[in-house]
């Protein structure tokens, strides 16, 4: 069984294409005998043809994707579209892109969308053999690998979504820490940040006891495709309040690493349960390597968050320890070592410490006072993006997501 699909053409007249293709003895020919003689209202199959009265070879069924609900939207499947996928299918025999000795035992399902907005005989005939060609080579190439959908799974986005969801695939970023207990300034400041991939954006302990949750929400109504962090510091019934976080579609919560060991296992292995990150916050923890280590491996955080300590760095120094790995934060290599995971700093950072920061191993740092407090937010966050690449998918060329040549 061979699987392809394709997506063509823009407006009304867009064409998507998903098929099968196998021997007509084996599973795909039973989807096709069963697609023919097992009818459904407004997604009636049909054979394609090149003309009337020829059908194309290998033998190829047409379903419907959209409910065909009148003479109109069938006019627009048994006309252009049935040619389209006829054709397409004839010439990739003629091409060898099909085996012309198989054009008598394979067949080929292929469900086809037609929009009933769509009015363009012509674009539909285009796209549709266009995406159905297409959709057929990749089915026979076996595109894409698997090395393609993990590359593109954090890259790419779907237009009909609207928004892109955020992944932390590649570091580093800058939070903005939201420590406001106005919800006016919090949108004000949020409107006048640039908007960079790198920037996240953390609903601070602040804003959730004044507004609850909810303002995880609100957040996510100003900035649709930002990566947003809900600073519950949760101690306790994690699970209940990681759900809360989640369904108000943050992307992150943090819990508190002065937590029980089952506290904390059960509010990450909540947030792995609602697709979100775990964010372990060691604020006040003493010795968070300790607490790291009595973790289950099945519920290491996504994200360690540190904060800066200047009495543990001069110790160390005192103590004669070398420091090339150990900075106000600790040992961010020997943390990311452990969990296998990010790492993010908080505690005073300035633009003048975030290459510290990075050169110890930092993934995030978090800035609150320095951006919130600026009379100008805008600039006060380049000031730490001036520090960072570009954003991952600022190079990106649209099409860039498609077959190599």
């Amino acid at each position: 069984m061979f699987i392809g699909e394709a997506l063509i053409g823009d407006g009304d007249e867009l064409a998507h294409v998903d098929l099968l293709i196998g021997e007509k003895d084996g599973p795909v020919g039973n989807a096709f005998a069963n697609g023919l003689s097992q009818l459904s209202v407004g997604h009636t199959p049909l054979l394609s043809v090149i003309r009337p009265n020829l059908i194309t070879k290998p033998a190829t069924i047409i379903i419907p994707k959209v409910t065909v609900g009148d003479l109109d939207d069938a006019s627009k499947i048994f006309g252009p579209a049935q040619t389209a996928v006829g054709r397409a299918v004839a010439d990739c025999v003629e091409e060898g892109i099909i085996p012309k000795d198989k054009a008598e035992d394979w067949v080929i399902n292929a469900s086809v969308f037609i929009s009933p907005a769509a009015q363009d005989y012509r674009k539909i005939y285009q796209y549709n053999y266009a995406a159905t060609k297409l959709a057929i080579k990749r089915a026979l190439k076996g595109y894409p690998d698997i090395d393609k959908v993990l590359y593109e799974k954090d890259r790419g986005t779907h237009a009909i979504m609207g928004f892109k969801a955020i992944k932390l695939y590649e570091p580093p970023y800058l939070q903005v820490a939201l420590d406001l207990d106005n919800e006016e300034a919090m949108a004000r400041i949020i409107k006048q940040l640039p908007n960079r991939e790198r920037i996240l954006l953390e609903a601070g302990t602040p804003l959730v006891k004044k507004f609850g949750v909810g303002i995880v929400g609100k957040i996510r109504e100003l900035a649709p495709s930002a990566f947003i962090i809900a600073d519950l510091k949760t101690l306790d019934v994690g699970r209940v309040e990681v759900k809360m976080a989640a369904d108000e579609t943050a992307d992150a919560v943090a819990i508190s690493g002065l937590g029980t060991i089952e506290s904390i296992e059960k509010a990450i292995h909540e947030t792995q349960k609602q697709g979100i990150y775990s964010i372990l916050d060691m604020m006040n923890v003493d010795n968070f390597t300790d607490k790291i280590k009595q973790l289950n491996p099945e519920f290491m955080p996504d994200i360690v968050l540190l904060h800066r300590n200047v009495d543990l760095e001069s110790k160390l120094r005192a103590e004669g320890k070398n420091l090339d790995d150990v900075s106000a934060w600790g040992n961010i290599k020997e943390i990311k070592e452990l969990t296998g995971g990010l790492a993010a700093v908080a505690g005073g950072i300035t633009p003048e410490k975030a290459e510290e920061a990075f050169e110890k191993g930092a993934d995030i740092i978090i800035a609150g006072r320095y951006i919130i407090g600026s009379g100008d937010p805008r600039r006060a966050a380049e000031d730490f993006l001036a520090h960072m690449p570009v954003d991952p998918n600022h190079m990106r060329v649209v099409m860039e997501d498609d077959e190599q040549i």
